[in-house]
């Protein structure tokens, strides 16, 4: 009889572990394929929170890529004025504005942010990130301790890769990729 309690704490702490990891699996659709992302909720628990809800209430959907720069990083998440599929949608504006919801204090990790690091964009505030965020291209050793990192993508970076580039200097892109669905799996 505890052999077989063992048991079933053992698979159903197997079970657990499964539910509490799909949990934290975004996927990101673009128009060259799915990207997997995996969200650190025990490194920025507000950040992840706050993406989340975001992306699984739709608000992400439509969001173009509004600065990108090669060999750094894509930029995306304006969903007041970056979304494509929404009224207020003004490329010029792209980047400028966030959500209805309160900005974030920051939560600075120990998150090196490398090739594939998910991190919260924000203005010279620390304090000031909100919907947007950034998928690092490359290594960006300067924004380590700087920026809310929360995720990596660990599945489908070559399709990241794909996102069309804006300005060697600025980043802006004239007709910029866009997210088509970013959900919980």
């Amino acid at each position: 009889m505890k052999r077989f309690i063992y048991l079933f704490i053992f698979f159903f702490s197997l079970l657990n572990t499964n539910i509490n990891a799909k949990e934290n699996i975004m996927i990101l659709k673009l128009s060259y394929g799915e990207v997997e992302i995996e969200l650190y909720p025990e490194k920025a628990p507000n950040h992840v929170k706050r993406f989340k809800e975001l992306a699984n209430s739709g608000k992400y959907d439509g969001v173009v890529f509004h600065r990108v720069i090669d060999g750094f990083m894509a930029q995306t998440g304006d969903v007041k004025f970056g979304n494509s599929n929404n009224p207020s949608f003004n490329l010029s504006l792209a980047g400028t504005g966030g959500s209805d919801l309160p900005d974030l204090k920051a939560e600075f990790t120990d998150i090196a942010h490398i090739r594939g690091i998910v991190s919260a964009a924000r203005s010279a505030n620390p304090d000031s990130a909100n919907s947007q965020f950034f998928i690092c291209l490359d290594s960006a050793p300067h924004l380590d301790r700087q920026y809310s990192a929360f995720g990596k993508v660990v599945k489908g970076m070559e399709f990241v890769d794909k996102i069309k580039k804006g300005d060697p200097n600025s980043g802006s892109v004239s007709e910029p990729d866009k997210i088509i669905s970013l959900k919980s799996k």
